[in-house]
C-alpha cells in the first residue's frame, strides 16, 4: 500500500490538463515508442474532443520507479461539480494546475475548496511558462493568496511548485530552469502525497464512488478500498444509502463478486485480489448506486456518502408534440424519455428528476446551463425527440421569509477600450463589480457578484460587444436576496404563420428588418421561430411566399436575390435566447425554436388572460 499513490487532476477550463496526462502516460512508458496515440486521449467522449473540455472523471494508471500512480482526470467546469466531488472521495491529493498567465480562475476556486475541505494534498503545477505573456512568480503569490482565502492548512500551504510546460513535456522546480521532462513533477508526487491511509488487515469496505456498464458483465462498482481486500467469488454486502455507522442486517443485501478489474495505463485489466488502496472496479452486484458501501457481511458498518451540492436552474423535459415529431428519432414518446432521464441518476448525482402535475412533463435541476446542455445533447445523439422550456433559478426561502436566489460569481476578461459596454450590460442585470485588474497588456479583469437569472442570453451580448475577444467564466457563489425583476430579451420573434418550406425570395424581403434562422429549404410549420426581428413585438411572417410568375418581364424583374447566411441555433444559443413562451424541439436531426401555442389565434387568448391576470 505505500507503493501506490491516489491522486486527482484539477485545472479550469483550457488550462492544459488533457495534455499534461498524455504527456505523463507517455513519459512513464504506458504507451510503446511506436504507438500512434491521438492527442488528448484521456477526452474520450466526442463530446469532450469537439468541445474540448472534460465533462466525465476517468481513471488510469503510470508506474514511477517502484510507485504506482493511480490518476483521476476530473472535469474542469463547476457545472459538473458533481463529478469532482464523488471522485475527490477516492485520492489522497490532488494536482492543481494553473495557466502562468491566467492564474487561478473561478473553477479553479470552486474544486480546490472542495479538496482542502477534505484534507487532500496538493501539488500546485503552474503550467504554460512558455507563453509570452506568462508571469509564473505573481501567479505562484496568486495561488498561496487562493490557500490562504480557503483557510489551508499548515501542510497544505507548504505544498510543493511545479513550473512546467505541458506541451512540451518538461518540468521543473526553479523557473531559470526549463528542465529536459516531467520527472520533478512525478518525484513531487511521490515525495508529497501520502499512500492511502487504510487499513488493510480489517474486513473489507469500500465506497462506491462511481459507476460504470459492461456489456459482458453488466454493472461495475468503482472505488477505493478503504479496507481489507476483495477477491473474485467473495460475498460482500451492499448497505443501503443512509448515516454512517454499524448497521442493522436487514439494510444491506448480499452479493458475489463475479469479476474484480484493476486499472493499468488507459486500460481496465480482470485481477483475482485487489487490497486496501487500490482503485478497483467491482462486477456481480446488482442495482449499485453511487454513495453506497461496500462491506464484508460480517462487519456491515457504514461509510459516510458523498455530499453534493444542490442543483441551482431546472427545466421542464416534456414529450414533443410538434407537427414534426417522430420524423427523425427513435425514443420519442414520454415514457422512453422518463426511463433515459431516471437512468441518468444512476451516475450523474448531481442532477434531480421530479415528477410534476402533468404525466409528460418532467422538471430536470443540474448546476448550470452547461449541466443540463450536455444531457440534453447526450440524449439527442442517441436518438431521443424531446421538447424543453426557457430555464429558471430554483429560488429558497430564509428563516425570515425572504425569498432568496441564486448569484454567481462572474469573471470577464476584456480588452480595455471594450470594459464600458461589458459594465453596462452586466451593471443592467444587476451584476455588482467585486474586483478589477488591468493585467498591463491591454486586457482588463473583472470579478461581479451576479444573479443566475442575469446569465441568461448574457454570452451572446457579451461575445458581440468584445466582437469575440472576451472571456467569460463563472461559478455558483451562494444564495442572496431576490434582485427583482430583470430585463429580459429586448428583440421580438419571426414566427411562421403557416406550414411549408422556407423560400429564398421571402427570406430575401424579411431579412431587411430580421435576423433569420432557417435557409432556403427548410420545412417550418405554424408557430416557428424563424428568426429575430429588429423591434421588441413578435412579428408573424410567410416564410413560404414565393415570386409570382408573371409573361411581362423588366429589367428588374429578374434581380440576383442575395442572402445573409442565417445565424446557426446551437443548444446553448436557444437555451439563453428563449422566453417563457417559447420551447426548444430537439431531435437527433435539428434544433427548433418553436412557442408554445403554435396557433396564432391561442397566443391572443393566452395574452389577454395573462393581461387581465396582471390587472
Amino acid at each position: 500500500m505505500s507503493s501506490i499513490r491516489n491522486i486527482a487532476i484539477i485545472a479550469h477550463v483550457d488550462h492544459g490538463k488533457t495534455t499534461l496526462v498524455d504527456k505523463m502516460l507517455r513519459q512513464a512508458g504506458v504507451f510503446r515508442s511506436n504507438e500512434r496515440v491521438v492527442e488528448r486521449v484521456m477526452d474520450s467522449n466526442p463530446l469532450e474532443r469537439e468541445r474540448g473540455i472534460t465533462i466525465v472523471s476517468k481513471n488510469a494508471s503510470l508506474r514511477w520507479r517502484d510507485t504506482k500512480v493511480n490518476l483521476v482526470d476530473t472535469p474542469g467546469h463547476a457545472d459538473f461539480g458533481g463529478e469532482v466531488e464523488r471522485i475527490l472521495r477516492m485520492v489522497d491529493g490532488v494536482l492543481l494546475l494553473v495557466d502562468a498567465a491566467e492564474g487561478p480562475m473561478p473553477q479553479t476556486r470552486f474544486v480546490t475548496r472542495k479538496a482542502l475541505a477534505l484534507g487532500l494534498q496538493p501539488v500546485v503545477v503552474i503550467n504554460k511558462v512558455d507563453r509570452w505573456d506568462a508571469r509564473p512568480a505573481e501567479v505562484h503569490d496568486e495561488v498561496l493568496e487562493l490557500f490562504m482565502d480557503l483557510e489551508a492548512s499548515s501542510d497544505q500551504l507548504d505544498a510543493p511548485f511545479i513550473y512546467a510546460s505541458a506541451k512540451e513535456g518538461v518540468a521543473s522546480t526553479d523557473l531559470d530552469n526549463r528542465g529536459t521532462d516531467l520527472t520533478p513533477l512525478f518525484e513531487a508526487i511521490v515525495d508529497h502525497v501520502p499512500p492511502p491511509a487504510c487499513d488493510p488487515d480489517g474486513p473489507f469496505q469500500m465506497l462506491v464512488s462511481t459507476v460504470d456498464h459492461s456489456p459482458y458483465v453488466g454493472r461495475l462498482a468503482i472505488g477505493r478500498i478503504e479496507r481489507g481486500s476483495v477477491s473474485v467469488g467473495q460475498s460482500v454486502s451492499l448497505l443501503s444509502l443512509g448515516e454512517a455507522g454499524v448497521v442493522a442486517a436487514s439494510e444491506g443485501e448480499t452479493a458475489r463478486v463475479t469479476n474484480l478489474y484493476g486499472f493499468e495505463g488507459l486500460q481496465r485489466i480482470e485481477m483475482e485480489r485487489a487490497d486496501a488502496g487500490d482503485i478497483a472496479a467491482l462486477a456481480g452486484l446488482g442495482e449499485v448506486e453511487i454513495g453506497r458501501t461496500l462491506a464484508d457481511p460480517g462487519c456491515l458498518e457504514r461509510l459516510a456518502g458523498i455530499a453534493v451540492e444542490e442543483p441551482t436552474i431546472s427545466v421542464d423535459f416534456m414529450v414533443n408534440n410538434s407537427p414534426f415529431a417522430g420524423r427523425d428519432g427513435r425514443f420519442v414518446t414520454s415514457r422512453q424519455v422518463r426511463e433515459r432521464l431516471f437512468r441518468e441518476l444512476e451516475r450523474n448525482v448531481a442532477l434531480r428528476v421530479e415528477e410534476t402535475e402533468k404525466p409528460d412533463v418532467l422538471t430536470v435541476s443540474g448546476r448550470g446551463e452547461l449541466h443540463l446542455g450536455i444531457l440534453m445533447e447526450t440524449m439527442r445523439r442517441e436518438g431521443y425527440e424531446f421538447q424543453v422550456s426557457r430555464p429558471r433559478v430554483i429560488t429558497k426561502v430564509a428563516e425570515n421569509g425572504e425569498r432568496l436566489e441564486p448569484y454567481e460569481d462572474l469573471t470577464v476578461d476584456v480588452p480595455e477600450d471594450m470594459l464600458g459596454a461589458v459594465i453596462e450590460k452586466i451593471a443592467v442585470r444587476r451584476g455588482e463589480m467585486v474586483d478589477m485588474k488591468n493585467t498591463g497588456d491591454g486586457r482588463v479583469k473583472m470579478r461581479s457578484r451576479i444573479p443566475a437569472r442575469g446569465l441568461f442570453g448574457l454570452r451572446g451580448e457579451f461575445l458581440t460587444d468584445t466582437r469575440g475577444e472576451g472571456v467569460m467564466h463563472h461559478r455558483f457563489l451562494d444564495y442572496g436576496p431576490w434582485a427583482g425583476p430583470l430585463a429580459g430579451r429586448t428583440r421580438g420573434v419571426l414566427v411562421a404563420d403557416r406550414p411549408g418550406v422556407s423560400v429564398g425570395y421571402a427570406i430575401f424581403n424579411l431579412q431587411e428588418r430580421a435576423t433569420m434562422f432557417v435557409a432556403p429549404g427548410v420545412a417550418v410549420y405554424e408557430g416557428m421561430i424563424v428568426g429575430e426581428s429588429a423591434r421588441p413585438r413578435d412579428m408573424e411572417v410567410n416564410i413560404t411566399k414565393e415570386k409570382k410568375l408573371t409573361n411581362m418581364r423588366t429589367t428588374s424583374a429578374d434581380e440576383m436575390i442575395r442572402l445573409e447566411p442565417p445565424r446557426q441555433i446551437t443548444l446553448e444559443l436557444a437555451l439563453e435566447y428563449i422566453e417563457d413562451d417559447e420551447l426548444i424541439e430537439i431531435t437527433p436531426a435539428a434544433i427548433r425554436l418553436r412557442k408554445r401555442s403554435l396557433s396564432a389565434v391561442e397566443r391572443r387568448k393566452v395574452a389577454r388572460a395573462a393581461n387581465r391576470a396582471a390587472l
